[in-house]
C-alpha cells in the first residue's frame, strides 16, 4: 500500500480551518480537505454532495458558526463531519465523499491505492 505524508498533525486542528491539498482522483485532480472532530481527522474531497463545487469560500472554512458540521458555504447544505452525510439542504441524505487517511508518527497520511480510482 503506498502512503503520503499530506501534513504534520498540528497542522489539523480540532474544528478549525480545513487543510486543503490536491490529489489525483479518476484521471484527473481534484481537491480535497482533512479535518479534526473530537479528536479524530476525517479526509472528504471538497466537493459538495449537491454539485461538486469546493465547500469551503474563505479557504478552509468548513465548519459552521456552532462548529459541529461542515456546511456548503455555497448551497447551506451541511454535513456530519464525523462521516459526511448531509443533514440538511438540497442534498439531504447523500454524502461527501471520503478520503482514505490516516494519523500516525505525529503526522497524516494518505492512502494512495484507496483513493486513486483509476
Amino acid at each position: 500500500m503506498a502512503e503520503r505524508q499530506i501534513c504534520v498533525s498540528t497542522d489539523v486542528v480540532e474544528c478549525g480551518l480545513a487543510f486543503r491539498f490536491g490529489l489525483r482522483q479518476q484521471g484527473r485532480e481534484r481537491q480535497a480537505i482533512l479535518i479534526r472532530f473530537q479528536g479524530v481527522v476525517y479526509g472528504y474531497l471538497n466537493e459538495c454532495a449537491h454539485i461538486p463545487i469546493e465547500l469551503d469560500y474563505n479557504l478552509g472554512d468548513v465548519f459552521d458558526l456552532s462548529r459541529q458540521y461542515l456546511v456548503c458555504s455555497t448551497h447551506g447544505a451541511y454535513y456530519d463531519p464525523r462521516n459526511g452525510l448531509c443533514l440538511g439542504g438540497p442534498c439531504a441524505g447523500k454524502r461527501l465523499q471520503s478520503i482514505a487517511v490516516f494519523e500516525q508518527d505525529e503526522a497524516i497520511w494518505l492512502t494512495e491505492e484507496g483513493n486513486r480510482n483509476e
